[in-house]
């Protein structure tokens, strides 16, 4: 965790930040608004991402397209990755004013009173972005008190393990990558690749890891820094410690093995989670992902991917919360606020002017009308888009997005793919479940720090099991983590019975 001066810093930098942008004295949300436009409200939105040399200019180009549609302006302030979560909290924590925030914790927060009950304000301002967005992601954030307290955003319902591999090699050596969807499976696969391919990493795991227990139909019930899990269809399942589960000592077995073999890359435990690098040689990755993610995958990688899905197709709550915009219970402008979002998830220009950035400046359209980014970078280095990026997922209706072009082209019909594969995806029998677990705070505390001592080093196959699982399901117990879970269980089985 980060030093508390550290946190004060940034709410400093914060302030300077929301100044600088604003040119006023305050970041109460003032009616008068800081880039020229006099006569609207001026919120005041965090989000997460990489600050861009050019967010000035994007903010700027959104104030002057969006006053006049609605009389509302943003201060439009982006976090850093590893910053963000502590910022919010800091911003919370402090009552530090702000208007909307991407929701990184959105049950804990919402539970706390931290975010606005949006219900009465999507039956009337915000009523167009509630029928724009599916109903089934509205479902899953609604609150055990049948509340929404968030937007999500409209995208694909369930995200899926992804197993990519560099076509080049899957076409060399006539590979069906239908064929392995286990991990026991992949091993001819990578001594092969290990053998044959010694420039190529056979497989690259980090610390963060990946969901395998999905693969035996497990869904977490909180988040994974808590190893409660349930199996997503059986409507009576236990929820159960994942880790004392014979499908956990498979995996963690497994991916031992694979370490030693020197399959895994020797630093997977302190590897930060990342995207691909550009050029980087890996034969074996997994990523979550929905239709067509690896075409993305690909212009990140700088080569050609090719992925298959291994996890069940489930909508689950951890699915739906992927991306969810709140707006603050303290905002002086929750209508306003509301506004800004139905706008986002309605206004194409609006939604595509906060992913790309400018047209002309941050990419061109080609004769298709997808979108080309301006880009730096080499075919050695990492390639980034020139002045400014948006982060997809945390910014709205990814339907009314433009689809983008280049060396690996989304197809035309890109939006119509992923509606097909929503309504084939199946709804997990915990959609919408939300543990309350105010009064065991110590104990979640206890068990996250339990967690981070053992998690990467288990699940990256870096350790011996023998000698470590066991010590890391002492320690869960001793932090409490049965109390947690005997107090989801009795909150799991009320909440069955209410939703038959």
């Amino acid at each position: 965790m980060r030093h508390r001066r550290i946190r004060c810093l940034f709410v400093k930098t914060a302030l300077l930040s929301a100044l600088a942008l604003s040119g006023c004295s305050s970041l109460s949300g003032a009616d008068e608004n800081p880039l020229g436009h006099n006569d609207t409200v001026n919120l005041i939105y965090y989000t997460i991402g990489n600050p861009d040399p050019d967010l000035k200019l994007v903010n700027e180009k959104i104030n002057e397209a969006m006053a006049p549609k609605i009389g509302v302006t943003v201060t439009y302030i982006k976090v850093g990755w590893h910053e963000y979560a502590d910022r919010i909290n800091t911003l919370i924590s402090t009552g530090t004013p702000f208007d909307i925030a991407f929701a990184t914790d959105y049950s804990s927060y919402a539970q706390k009173g931290a975010w606005l009950k949006l219900d009465d304000y999507l039956s009337d301002v915000g009523k167009e972005m509630y029928d724009a967005v599916d109903p089934l992601l509205w479902q899953g954030v609604r609150m055990e008190d049948g509340g929404i307290y968030g937007v999500p955003t409209n995208k694909e319902l369930a995200v899926r393990m992804q197993w990519m591999y560099p076509e080049e090699l899957v076409d060399k050596y006539d590979i069906d990558i239908a064929k392995y969807d286990t991990l026991e499976s992949l091993e001819p696969l990578l001594e092969m690749i290990k053998e044959k391919e010694p420039s190529y990493q056979p497989m690259e795991l980090d610390k963060d890891s990946q969901n395998f227990f999905a693969l035996y139909g497990y869904e977490y019930v909180v988040d994974k820094p808590l190893p409660l899990m349930v199996r997503s269809l059986d409507p009576g399942a236990p929820v159960v410690n994942i880790f004392e589960t014979e499908e956990a000592r498979q995996v963690l077995d497994t991916l031992r093995s694979y370490y030693l073999k020197g399959y895994i890359n020797e630093d997977a435990a302190l590897r930060e989670g990342q995207n691909l690098k550009r050029g980087e040689r890996v034969f074996w990755k997994p990523a979550g992902g929905g239709p067509l993610s690896e075409n993305s995958w690909s212009k990140d990688r700088g080569y050609k991917v090719v992925a298959y899905p291994v996890s069940p197709p489930l909508i689950t709550t951890e699915s739906v919360r992927g991306g969810v915009m709140a707006v603050n219970a303290k905002s002086a402008h929750p209508e306003e606020s509301v506004k800004f979002l139905n706008l986002l998830n309605t206004d194409p220009e609006i939604r595509n002017l906060f992913n790309y950035g400018i047209e002309g400046v941050h990419y061109t359209l080609d004769e298709n009308g997808q979108v080309l980014p301006k880009s730096s970078g080499n075919s050695a280095g990492p390639v980034a888009p020139v002045g400014y990026e948006g982060v997809q997922y945390t910014q709205g209706n990814w339907f009314i997005l433009k689809t983008i072009g280049g060396e690996y082209p989304d197809p035309l019909d890109k939006w119509d793919r992923y509606r097909a594969a929503n309504a084939e995806y199946v709804k997990s029998k915990l959609l919408g479940f939300t543990p309350d677990l105010s009064d065991l705070s110590v104990q979640v505390n206890n068990v996250r720090m339990v967690w981070e001592k053992y998690y990467p080093s288990l699940m990256t196959g870096s350790v011996d099991v023998d000698a470590v699982l066991s010590k890391f399901n002492e320690e869960l117990n001793q932090a409490g983590l049965d109390e947690i879970r005997a107090e989801v269980q009795r909150q799991l089985d009320v909440w069955r019975a209410a939703h038959p």
